[in-house]
C-alpha cells in the first residue's frame, strides 16, 4: 500500500520527545546488524557500547570526563543552531582553544601562581573565539557560508597543532616524541576526587549549561536569537541585526569550544600531543541536535555520546571492533535521529487506491 508524507499543522509533542529516543533504539538495531556483518557479535558489541558503562559504576566517572566536553562545546553549537547560524567547525576551534591555553603555560615557564590555570582557561576562550570570529567576519560582511568557512578552518587548526608540538613547542625532554611538556599541578585542572579522573571542568559543564538556559529562555538577547533563527522577516522588522547575531552565536560558539580544549588538554591529557583532536567538535553536533537544541536536553545527549564512546572503547577491547566502526555507530545515530525528525512535523498518510477508469462504467451498472 502507498503512503505519502502530509505536513502537520504544528509540531507533535509526542514525537518531539520521543524521536531521540526512537533514534537511538534504532542505532542499537542498526549497529547490531552491522557489527554481525562484519563478523562481530553484534549483541555483545551493542551490550558493552551501550548497556555495560551504565549498568557498571567504575565507568560513571569515565562518562562524565566524556560528556563534559561534548555538553560544553554543543551548548555553544546550539545557540547558533537555534539562531540559524551553522558552526560546524568547532573540532578547530576546540583545537585552538588548547593551544592558546598551553602557550600560556609553556611561556609562563612552570610557574607556582595560582593564576596560572584561570588565565589559561581565558586563553582558551579567546582562542576558540578568534578562530570563530573568522567565519563570523565573512559571513556578516561578504554572506560567505559559515557551513563552509568554519569546517575548512578545523583542517587548518590541526595542522598548526601538528606544526607546534613537532617543532616550536616540542618538549626537549621528551625523547623526540611530538608532544609538548607535561603540565604542572597548578596548570592541570583540580581533581576532586583522589585517584579519579574527575576534574573540575564537569561541574563547570553543568553550570554552563544551567546558565545558557536561563540566557536563552529568560533573557532579550536569548529571545533575539531564537527569533533570529525562527523568524528572520519578523527578526529584521524587530530591529534585531542579523550581523549581530551572527558574531554573537560564532563567537559564544566558538569561545565555549576554546574552553573545552583547554579543559580537556589541562584535564585528562595533561599536555598536548598530535592525538588530541579527538572528534569531540564533530560528536557535539549529534550531542547538540540529541538534546533538542535545549542546554538541559544537551545535558542528556552529552551522556548518551559519552556512553557510546566509553562503551565502544571497551567493545575495542572485547569485541575487537575497529575505531571507525565506533565511529560510523555514532555517524548513524545522527542520521537516524534526523529521519526521525521528520515525524515531528510530518505524518506518515495511506494513499487509497484509485479506481482504474476501465472499471468505472461497472461500477455504475451495479449500483444501479
Amino acid at each position: 500500500m502507498p503512503f505519502k508524507l502530509e505536513p502537520r499543522r504544528e509540531p507533535n509533542r509526542t514525537m518531539l520527545y520521543a524521536s531521540p529516543v526512537i533514534a537511538v533504539a534504532l542505532t542499537a538495531l542498526a549497529g547490531l546488524l552491522f557489527f554481525a556483518a562484519l563478523g562481530y557479535n553484534g549483541t555483545l558489541a551493542i551490550y558493552d557500547i551501550l548497556i555495560l558503562p551504565v549498568i557498571d559504576a567504575t565507568h560513571w566517572i569515565d562518562l562524565g570526563v566524556k560528556a563534559a566536553p561534548l555538553v560544553t562545546i554543543a551548548i555553544g553549537l546550539a545557540i547558533g543552531f537555534r539562531a540559524n547560524v551553522w558552526n560546524i567547525g568547532a573540532e578547530g576551534q576546540y583545537v585552538m582553544g588548547a593551544i592558546a591555553g598551553t602557550g600560556v603555560a609553556l611561556h609562563a615557564g612552570g610557574t607556582e601562581g595560582a593564576w596560572a590555570l584561570p588565565v589559561m582557561c581565558l586563553a582558551g576562550a579567546l582562542g576558540g573565539a578568534l578562530w570563530a570570529a573568522i567565519p563570523a567576519l565573512l559571513r556578516a560582511r561578504l554572506k560567505v557560508s559559515e557551513i563552509l568557512t568554519s569546517l575548512m578552518l578545523s583542517y587548518v587548526a590541526i595542522q598548526v597543532l601538528y606544526f607546534l608540538v613537532r617543532g616550536p613547542w616540542r618538549d626537549p625532554e621528551g625523547f623526540n616524541f611530538p608532544q609538548t611538556r607535561s603540565f604542572t599541578d597548578v596548570e592541570s585542572m583540580p581533581i576532586l576526587i583522589d585517584g579519579t579522573r574527575l576534574h573540575l571542568g564537569i561541574p563547570i559543564a553543568v553550570l554552563i549549561a544551567m546558565a545558557v538556559w536561563v540566557v536563552m529562555s529568560r533573557t532579550l538577547v536569548g529571545f533575539e536569537l531564537r527569533v533570529s533563527g525562527l523568524a528572520p522577516n519578523a527578526a529584521r522588522y524587530a530591529g534585531f541585526r542579523e550581523q549581530r547575531t551572527v558574531w554573537l552565536a560564532l563567537l559564544v560558539s566558538g569561545g565555549l569550544a576554546g574552553l573545552a580544549g583547554i579543559f580537556e588538554a589541562a584535564g585528562p591529557f595533561g599536555q598536548i600531543t598530535p592525538n588530541f583532536p579527538t572528534g569531540y567538535g564533530f560528536t557535539a553536533i549529534v550531542v547538540a541536535f540529541l538534546g533538542r537544541l535545549n542546554p538541559l536536553g544537551i545535558l542528556i545527549g552529552g551522556v548518551v555520546l559519552a556512553v557510546s564512546f566509553v562503551g565502544g572503547e571497551l567493545a575495542e577491547t572485547s569485541v575487537g571492533l575497529p575505531s571507525a566502526a565506533i565511529g560510523l555507530f555514532q555517524a548513524t545515530l545522527l542520521f537516524l535521529l534526523l529521519g526521525v525528525d521528520m515525524l515531528v512535523w510530518y505524518r506518515i498518510r495511506r494513499i487509497a487506491p484509485a479506481i482504474a477508469p476501465s472499471a468505472a462504467p461497472a461500477v455504475v451498472r451495479s449500483a444501479s
